[in-house]
């Protein structure tokens, strides 16, 4: 999905937050010191961070078969 803007629970600003904690938790430093570091505190804010899955990429791949699919349709050839 894509990251969220702000917390579902209490409005807080999290989205500007998600490039350095990704880019770091992949460097293999740890979670939870990421998000003490970023000034995370809540934890309906850290819960926001730690459970969202990045799958933006997998619906991507899917829209551009998709569109191969109608393009040869559209051209009479079977796919």
């Amino acid at each position: 999905m894509i990251v969220p803007v702000r917390c579902f629970s209490c409005g807080r600003l999290i989205g500007d937050k998600w490039h350095e904690y990704s880019r770091r938790v992949k460097q293999g430093e740890d979670p939870g010191k990421v998000l003490d570091e970023l000034g995370m505190k809540r934890y309906c804010c850290r819960r926001m961070m730690i459970s969202h899955v990045e799958i933006i990429d997998e619906f991507l791949s899917y829209a551009e078969l998709a569109y191969k699919k109608r393009a040869q349709m559209a051209w009479g050839q079977t796919p």
